[in-house]
């Protein structure tokens, strides 16, 4: 998806970032053979990612597979993939290290390491930065934003391309900060690429519902919220300038848009 944002951005031309992702595929499906995803998050406070980090650490070193965080989704929970054994040894010692409001939940599916140490098992961060250091393109910035998941915020500049998708190979995504900067901007429809793209929406949408299960709560903050809401509500640009935290009132008032459903519903007739 990076790559086709950049492409779209008029940064590089499809053939020039399609080459490095083709060659090196089968290198990650290989890799993706015993790897499995676990969440783990909290049902209370915010997690201890460096405690969390740390863990993966000594799980790793232990030497029944890598294990690393992938994805930062929520202040409350974090993406791990691990290979073998390391995610069940993981899910074993966090049980006896973290209290009771931290829970992991392990996917039953096959994942590709992107994101992770893993995927330097075969070079492929070494191998893909060689293949664009001699690309064509790359010096010029964006046409338009672009938030980069490596970094969180629009850092894109008529440069540092070929750096930040190197990066992106095998450094954890920090995708709260991407929907932190989303918010505090004045977009107001997310358009999500599959195919059957979840972690994003599904994200958004329990902020949402934690947003407005607050709102709707009889207490002096849920009227406090509900005086903040109306204000950001049709003045999106207002967000950029209030608190923080505020700007994440404007969750329940994004349009989602799921390009597949959306082509498929206004597919031409025959």
């Amino acid at each position: 998806m990076k790559s086709v944002a950049l492409i779209a951005a008029e940064v590089y031309e499809p053939e020039a970032l399609l080459t490095p992702i083709l060659k090196l595929a089968g290198d990650c499906v290989e890799l993706a053979q015993n790897i499995r995803m676990g969440i783990v998050f909290s049902r209370g406070p915010e997690l201890d990612v460096p405690a969390i980090e740390k863990l993966c650490v000594e799980t790793t070193a232990r030497n029944q597979g890598t294990i690393c965080i992938s994805s930062y989704v929520a202040p409350n929970t974090v993406l791990v993939l691990g290979q073998g054994g390391s995610i069940d040894l993981f899910r074993e010692t966090m049980k006896k290290r973290f209290n009771r409001q931290i829970h992991f939940k392990k996917n039953p599916d096959r994942w590709p390491p992107i994101h992770t140490a893993i995927v330097r098992q075969k070079n492929v961060p070494d191998r893909a930065s060689v293949m664009l250091e001699t690309v064509p393109g790359g010096m010029k910035a964006p046409t338009i934003p672009i938030i980069s998941c490596i970094s969180g915020t629009e850092s894109y500049n008529d440069y540092n391309s070929r750096q930040t998708l190197y990066d992106w190979v095998d450094h954890p995504q920090k995708l709260w900060s991407v929907i932190e900067r989303v918010l505090a901007t004045d977009i107001h429809t997310l358009i999500h690429v599959g195919p059957e793209p979840n972690i994003i929406p599904a994200t958004l949408n329990r902020l949402s519902m934690n947003i407005e299960s607050q709102l709707n709560a009889r207490s002096i903050s849920g009227f406090g919220l509900r005086a903040v809401s109306s204000i950001v509500q049709g003045r999106p640009w207002l967000a950029k300038y209030l608190s923080k935290n505020a700007s994440l009132l404007r969750a329940p008032l994004l349009e989602h848009v799921i390009l597949e459903d959306w082509l498929l519903d206004n597919a031409p007739t025959a």
